[in-house]
């Protein structure tokens, strides 16, 4: 469980996976009013924003033009994107998202991308909103500029986050990272880590990517669990900094991070092909930590 103020904790998340303003998708909207999708029983990361707007991949009438699912036989282990922070950048989103934000209904995590400077006043322009915590995403596998894959700028762009906003910090990190070489030095800025997608070539790297023509992309799922969970017990014996575990795609996956030290856990890439399990899991992760705290109190 991470606590990210005074009138806020979590133990589930949901990772840019809920649109801009933790709502949903609009295709997700009939499963909300049937309550098979229900965004406040989690802390959702919005999808990230850049300080300017970014057409990356993704094209609203095709996404499935820079998204693949991956398969086991008939079985999906796993999502393959090369969205490319496809965003309309910050102005819109203080604009038309921020002042909508209302966090007691659906806790709501901003998530930004870009150089130090950037993080820095992307960072200023979101106190406004009723958020209730701040994402740096430091690793795009997605983009071809690497923005943040230098590790003095990971250092300098949490500086300058934690020096602008009022919001506890959440750094995302990704497998791609030499954590070794900068987790000590930002332990000061941060509340928490995440965990990003996987970089197709860490993943399959005797095969080509099927999205190539769109720089490569990423892996997400079931398929990057001894990539992303092996990054989470990496962390948990190099800092004391809480650890967010991604990667859930079964219900069993929730306590398996549990046990490796992940404090809370996160649910991303499983809403494209299942988007009412994550919904599913923490309501049946609930009753049975309920059954287990009446089991202790008898």
């Amino acid at each position: 469980m991470i606590t990210l103020s005074n009138r806020h904790y979590f133990e589930y998340a949901a990772a840019c996976a809920l649109g801009f303003d933790g709502q949903g998708w609009p295709h997700e909207q009939p499963l909300r009013w049937l309550g098979l999708l229900d965004p406040s029983l989690f802390t959702v990361f919005s999808k990230t924003l850049t300080r300017n707007p970014r057409p990356g991949n993704l094209r609203w009438y095709n996404p499935a033009g820079c998204i693949r699912l991956i398969r086991n036989g008939s079985k999906i282990i796993g999502v393959h994107n090369a969205v490319g922070l496809t965003n309309p950048g910050i102005d819109w989103y203080c604009r038309k998202i921020g002042p909508k934000v209302d966090s007691i209904k659906v806790p709501l995590a901003g998530s930004i991308y870009g150089d130090p400077h950037e993080l820095g006043e992307m960072a200023q322009m979101l106190n406004d909103f009723d958020l209730v915590a701040l994402e740096i995403n430091a690793f795009c596998p997605n983009t071809p500029d690497g923005i943040l894959t230098n590790t003095k700028k990971i250092i300098q762009g949490c500086f300058m986050v934690r020096d602008a906003s009022r919001f506890p910090i959440i750094l995302k990190v990704s497998p791609a990272h030499n954590v070794e070489s900068f987790i000590k030095q930002v332990e000061d800025y941060i509340e928490a880590i995440s965990i990003n997608s996987v970089p197709w070539q860490m993943i399959f790297p005797d095969q080509k990517s099927p999205l190539s023509h769109l720089g490569g992309g990423a892996v997400s799922g079931k398929v990057v669990q001894s990539f992303t969970w092996g990054m989470v017990k990496k962390l948990v014996e190099l800092t004391d900094i809480p650890v967010i575990g991604p990667s859930v795609w079964d219900h069993p996956d929730i306590e398996k991070l549990r046990r490796i030290g992940a404090q809370a856990v996160s649910f991303g890439s499983v809403f494209i092909p299942y988007p009412c399990r994550p919904t599913q899991f923490v309501g049946k992760d609930q009753r049975e930590l309920e059954k287990k705290q009446g089991a202790q109190t008898r």
